[in-house]
């Protein structure tokens, strides 16, 4: 990094954070000005919003991102922000602070990964690069038990490509009495969804899964599988923002359309569904493309209230009326 400029004007000079300041020579000023929990916030989330940082891992504004990263490194839950505003820091605190905005802003790490936590659900979940970062809509469905897609209380349930495993734990928490099995073809992934499972205490209850789709539970049925597969097409896939590269490339791309693996779950889903069962999947902005590769198909698309898209559920039965179609456009991997 070259040296910081000194300026001759009497005007006063706005600190910030960018590669022609050292670390160092940043410091101290800041340090004499920032004192409270608010100040540090509300000058990380300035900074964010300076060095335009993409925020879609767990947040999507500079505020709340600062609020999640300064809690975290002072070891106090988010809520208790209000409460403790205006406390003073210490001086290794507001070095460890300084540090984790640094990091944030200049290898533009995605927050959740810099704290190895993420909410979903209303749930806390363990994170780090072997696995996305949960932010799926399909929370909302699983918060009101699938209503009004399900025409029973599953009694089992599949989390398909379940990563970090937040889906197939929300899900048993919303339904204790149900057996969940967490697939995912990653076994760095299935180590991460052990780490949760073993967190949450649901260890009887989920069961990870190694597995190439449904490969290894071809003999199984499911009263409901839900999945939140690789989706984004290659245009998506070569202009997402520096924090998606931090991410499992495994878990974002699925050929030119965003579909390849979709066709396939679409064409064996319905054999591993028992009567009246229920496919829940998501595809994201992948949606045209659902919508443009299957015309003749009725795909239900969920609307949700608290934001989110893509996600669409198909019963068994529409599944095997529509098979013959879904088995033609499969697409070899």
């Amino acid at each position: 990094m070259s040296e910081k400029t000194v300026s001759t004007t009497s005007e006063p000079q706005q600190e910030s954070l960018n590669p022609d300041i050292t670390s160092q020579e940043l410091a101290n000023p800041i340090f004499e000005q920032l004192t409270t929990i608010e100040d540090w916030i509300r000058w990380a989330a300035s900074e964010f919003n300076r060095a335009d940082l993409f925020f879609g891992h767990g947040t999507d504004n500079a505020w709340d991102e600062a609020v999640k990263l300064v809690m975290y490194t002072l070891t106090l839950p988010n809520e208790l922000f209000e409460r403790c505003k205006s406390a003073r820091l210490l001086a290794d605190e507001k070095q460890a602070l300084f540090e984790l905005i640094a990091r944030r802003i200049e290898e533009q790490i995605p927050a959740a990964y810099l704290t190895n936590q993420a909410s979903f659900a209303g749930l806390s979940f363990y994170v780090d690069e072997r696995v996305l970062v949960p932010r799926s809509p399909i929370a909302e469905l699983i918060d009101n038990q699938f209503a009004p897609y399900l025409s029973r209380q599953p009694a089992r349930i599949l989390d398909l490509c379940t990563g970090s495993g937040c889906i197939a734990i929300a899900c048993a928490y919303a339904f204790p009495d149900a057996e969940v099995d967490a697939l995912d073809l990653s076994t760095d992934a299935l180590n991460v969804a052990q780490i949760n499972i073993e967190g949450h205490g649901l260890m009887a209850q989920v069961i990870p899964i190694q597995s190439d789709l449904f490969a290894s539970v071809t003999q199984e049925k499911y009263d409901l599988i839900v999945t939140n597969p690789p989706y984004v097409d290659q245009e998506d896939v070569d202009s997402l923002p520096a924090e998606f590269t931090y991410e499992p490339e495994m878990g974002l791309g699925s050929g030119h359309d965003g579909l390849d693996i979709t066709r396939e779950i679409l064409a064996r889903a319905a054999s591993q569904l028992s009567d009246n069962g229920i496919l829940v999947c998501e595809v994201g902005n992948s949606q045209i493309h659902v919508e443009a590769t299957y015309p003749e198909v009725p795909f239900h698309w969920v609307e949700f209230t608290r934001g989110g898209h893509g996600v669409f559920v198909l019963t068994k039965a529409q599944l095997e009326e529509y098979q013959e179609i879904f088995n033609q456009r499969v697409v070899a991997r």
